[in-house]
């Protein structure tokens, strides 16, 4: 006899649906055979199947089965797979008896003891099951919250696999369980931090705001202690919120990865990624046999903040060139290509020398200049083309860290960025999600017009500086984004000269 039933792969974040056939002969020699190019874990889960069935009280086939995981050709990972060919297992031998097993999309790892274990990649799961027209989903208990969010899908939490026969049999009713999206959205949506906890630094708070309101990638250099880890990690509470879409999006991402923290329905508040200088190539940006997100994209509308900039290899550093550019990677291998989303802001952040006391008042330097070239060096200098904004960070006077007075609170610099990203999305039109930093070539040539003084001053700087062709679209663009902070249609000489100002460490570096 033949059952069939449905689950899920993976090709990057995107699910697959994948047929789950068992055929349990009626003759024959005991023995069970798997197909359908799956992985290790998958073949790893006959054995834990078996355990399963037998702890459960149901008996594992005695004679001859086959279970193929179709489309054949797409190669299969991961512990998912053990519900549904458990199930299948007990509807090919007739121990179970049910009207509608194809109806439902199955997920879950199973403990031996017949408890089903979380997997990864739920929410893909659940939309992808309303997408094909299935009735439901069954999911482990501890996914539920994830796949919950997806309206129009009968979700039912299955904590062991006598509940999911139960349940398909029609002898135990469970009831589909349904988020809130508006509720899930107002726990999450909370930021535990600040920019009023940091003391001073109003020039950066300044250059952050920029960064936010266009999208502008920045550098932050700085002697040690000066406050660029708490100023990165504060860009997150000045971004816009985000939207329904771009938060299921963000959390697919996660979810699929694995990184998505337990009981989150979905991620409300946008990711900062902060990676070890020891990062490889591909866990920065993806990759491995069966390509997987990298930290670019679990960064995905949010923030990338590389600490110890020159500490990263220089294979890794140089990888970010595409991602920065066209938001998104592509990774390529022999048996297929996978794109992931990576549009995140990337704050960089670096020592002016290799002791980091080159640009401090109160200690002396004790590097060479040779030394510091060096340090330097480590960047490439199309890598720091890519980068909008150059602000060198100071230390903090004693003064300012004991003074009483809040700094400048996230919620006075959220207003400006909200207010430029409006004129943005007016200014774009259908492409509301574009912001200026990503414009192109054409709109540049429309939307950042700059008069006869302005050209001069431009074209100073680009002959003092030695700034790129790159480096003078950019400096338009900041321009752009400066004027949008005080709602000025025009880009003034001003606009230039600051956006101009974040430019100065380009001949440095």
């Amino acid at each position: 006899m033949v059952a069939r039933l449905h689950s899920v792969a993976f090709r990057g974040i995107e699910a697959i649906e994948v047929e789950v056939e068992v055929d349990v002969a009626r003759r024959g020699f005991a023995g069970t055979t798997l197909v359908g190019l799956p992985d290790a874990a998958v073949k790893e889960s006959i054995e834990r199947v078996r355990s399963a069935l037998d702890n459960s009280g149901y008996e594992f086939p005695r004679h001859k089965a086959v279970i193929n995981l179709a489309p054949a050709d797409l190669r299969k990972e991961g512990p998912a797979f053990d519900l549904p060919i458990a199930l299948g297992m007990l509807l090919a031998d007739g121990a179970l008896v049910a009207d509608e097993p194809e109806k439902y999309l199955a997920a879950g790892e199973l403990a031996l003891d017949g408890r089903i274990r979380p997997v990864r990649g739920i929410l893909s799961a659940a939309m992808l099951a309303k997408e094909r027209g299935f009735k439901g989903i069954l999911v482990p208990a501890e996914n539920v919250r994830e796949a919950g969010v997806v309206d129009g899908l009968d979700v039912i939490p299955v904590t062991s696999l006598t509940d999911a026969a139960g349940f398909l049999s029609g002898q135990l009713p469970l009831e589909p369980v349904t988020i809130d999206l508006d509720e899930a959205f107002a726990v999450a949506s909370q930021y535990d931090c600040d920019f009023a906890d940091v003391r001073g630094q109003e020039h950066v708070k300044r250059a952050m705001t920029i960064a936010a309101a266009g999208g502008h990638n920045v550098l932050l250099i700085g002697p040690p202690g000066s406050g660029k880890t708490m100023l990165a990690k504060r860009v997150p509470t000045i971004l816009p919120p985000l939207t329904l879409e771009e938060s299921l999006e963000s959390t697919r991402i996660h979810s699929v990865a694995g990184e998505l923290p337990h009981g989150v329905a979905l991620l409300a508040t946008r990711p900062v990624r902060n990676p070890h200088h020891s990062a490889s190539t591909p866990a920065l940006v993806g990759g491995g046999a069966i390509p997987q997100a990298g930290e670019v994209s679990l960064a995905h509308y949010g923030v990338l903040f590389l600490d110890e900039l020159p500490e990263f290899s220089r294979t890794a550093l140089e990888s970010l060139r595409q991602p920065l550019e066209d938001a998104t990677v592509t990774i390529a291998r022999a048996h297929a290509t996978v794109s992931f989303p990576a549009s995140f802001i990337l704050i960089a952040a670096m020592n002016p020398c290799p002791c980091g006391y080159y640009t401090d008042s109160r200690k002396t330097c004790k590097c060479s200049p040779q030394q510091i070239d060096k340090y330097l060096s480590r960047i490439s200098g199309p890598l720091i083309d890519r980068i909008d904004i150059h602000v060198e960070v100071p230390t903090v006077p004693f003064s300012e860290l004991r003074s009483e007075r809040d700094g400048t609170p996230s919620s006075n610099m959220r207003g400006q960025v909200l207010s430029a990203r409006a004129l943005q999305r007016g200014r774009f039109g259908k492409d509301g999600k574009l912001t200026n930093a990503r414009m192109t070539g054409k709109l540049l040539r429309k939307h950042c017009k700059i008069d006869k003084t302005g050209e001069v001053v431009l074209k100073q700087a680009m002959t003092e500086l030695g700034l790129s062709a790159r480096a003078h679209d950019k400096v338009l663009r900041m321009a752009r984004t400066i004027a949008d902070l005080v709602e000025r249609a025009d880009i003034t000489p001003d606009d230039l000269l600051e956006a101009i100002h974040y430019r100065r460490l380009d001949r440095q570096l």
